[in-house]
């Protein structure tokens, strides 16, 4: 069997049992993707030369008893958001490309020491704006297990990377569901962290009060192991908060028994497909035989949730993307003078969809709309986190759609960005009240392509969605 082929837990122990080497499993890795990425461009930037440094001193560690965890040696990719140092980082915008940061990013840190590998930085939308990998700026990103669709977005290259056998897990990251329906669409297992879990020090902000980075990989284990090594208080990110990280793995045999599940009923609404509802009913199925039982409950304020994002998401971004001056960092293009500069810079630098959401912001944000457009829309903000804090007073975690349909081919919603933005109405919820949720592949559409389910829980308990994941995983896999 190819190693390639294998999930990240399992890759872990072959590693321990010295079964195969971390150099022999990068140089498979590299071979995939010396094959196809042609056809994917899951990549912005490839580091075959540093990844084979560091699984031969991987190895060397290893054969000396010296491992510095169980992610040792394992070859990895990472979201092109995240700062890695010496490595360029472009936030898939043009506007950043030849930045090469002088630091890691804390999550990016925290892998490095326990000793992962990286093979590359990959490719998103700019600066995690958008649902499909098609507003990157060094090209979209194909679905591996059809090129004619998209990969989802805007983490699209991480799961695409792991979906084509090209690494053994990613990092992503998810504003708005940027983690969770890429994995849905490449038949992947993405986890949500709660809005502070993972330290976003060093990871290109986006909109602050929603940006959260989180595992990616073939199974909720592989994602346990991930989250161990990524999650915990941060001094530089002061949103983290100083509580106990939990054991993961050892949280996921638990049993289920005595779980209760909510189905929000307006997640079955107009537009799902008739694909996505059947492999939640047999999704519910296999959690009934594991002694789940199953409630109906309502997310009043689920409907509101998209345009409540799209002016509190723009409003930030504009905020953010005010730094990018052509002065400090960046691809900066030239002007008679400083004004010309920012505006050149910035002209060439920032795709359509980057500049669509700063006026988008900047407008409700300017005098006379504060009120009627931001205030407002962070009241509603307040009443689904509400809602959400009701529905888990007596429900365990909540069983919905990742997305109303399995992937798109790519160019079908190009042209229309409020059909894009629709494509996120399933996700945003649980983006805006900050809790945690794990996406995992459930079934297939009838065109044979993947549909996950996203499993949500109130926030600072991965552990619970991660052990439910894996005992559904567990069931079908036996």
């Amino acid at each position: 069997m190819n190693p390639t082929s294998l999930s990240l837990f399992e890759l872990s122990k072959k590693l321990g049992q010295k079964e195969i080497s971390s150099r022999e499993l990068t140089d498979s890795y590299i071979k995939n993707i010396e094959a196809r990425e042609g056809d994917i461009n899951a990549f912005i930037t490839k580091t075959f030369d540093l990844a084979r440094e560091m699984a031969d001193a991987s190895d060397s560690r290893r054969a000396a008893g010296k491992t510095y965890s169980n992610l040792d040696g394992i070859p990895l990719t990472v979201k092109d958001l995240v700062c890695t140092e010496g490595i360029q980082t472009t936030g898939g915008s043009q506007i950043l490309k030849g930045f090469v940061p002088p630091y890691d990013a804390t999550v990016w840190g925290n892998l490095k020491k326990a000793g992962a590998v990286l093979l590359g930085k990959t490719n998103c939308d700019q600066f995690g704006m958008g649902s499909s990998t098609e507003n990157s700026g060094y090209g979209n990103t194909k679905n591996p297990l059809d090129l004619k669709c998209v990969p989802g977005g805007s983490s699209g290259g991480s799961a695409a990377a792991i979906a084509a056998d090209f690494c053994a897990g990613s990092v992503g990251t998810d504003t708005g569901g940027s983690v969770r329906q890429p994995a849905h669409f490449c038949g992947i297992t993405g986890l949500k962290v709660s809005y502070g879990r993972v330290s976003r020090y060093g990871v290109t902000a986006y909109a602050s009060s929603l940006d959260t980075i989180g595992p990616m990989g073939k199974t909720a284990q592989d994602c346990a192991m991930l989250l161990q090594v990524m999650a915990g208080h941060d001094d530089r990110d002061s949103t983290t908060p100083n509580i106990e990280v939990p054991d993961y793995l050892n949280e996921l045999e638990k049993d289920l028994p005595g779980f209760t599940i909510g189905i929000p009923e307006e997640y079955l609404g107009e537009g799902i497909s008739q694909s996505t509802l059947q492999a939640l009913e047999s999704t519910k199925a296999v959690f009934k035989d594991l002694g789940v039982t199953f409630k109906t409950i309502s997310l009043p304020h689920t409907k509101y949730a998209v345009p409540a994002y799209y002016i509190i998401a723009p409003c930030e971004v504009s905020a953010n993307m005010a730094r990018y001056d052509g002065i400090r960092f960046g691809n900066t293009q030239e002007g008679a003078n400083y004004e010309e500069i920012i505006v050149n810079t910035r002209t060439h630098g920032f795709g359509d969809e980057v500049k669509r959401r700063i006026l988008l912001g900047t407008y409700a944000l300017s005098a006379g709309y504060y009120d009627a457009y931001y205030r407002k829309a962070q009241k509603v903000r307040t009443l689904i986190c509400q809602d959400f804090t009701q529905a888990f007073e007596g429900v365990d975690a909540i069983l919905a759609p990742t997305a109303p349909t399995a992937a798109f081919e790519i160019g079908k919603n190009t042209a229309d960005p409020l059909q894009m933005y629709l494509e996120d109405i399933l996700t945003i919820p649980a983006s805006l009240a900050g809790i945690t949720g794990i996406t995992f592949p459930v079934g297939q559409s009838q065109e044979g392509l993947p549909i996950g389910m996203q499993l949500l829980g109130p926030a600072f308990k991965e552990e619970r969605v991660l052990r439910m994941a894996h005992q559904f995983q567990t069931a079908i896999d036996t």
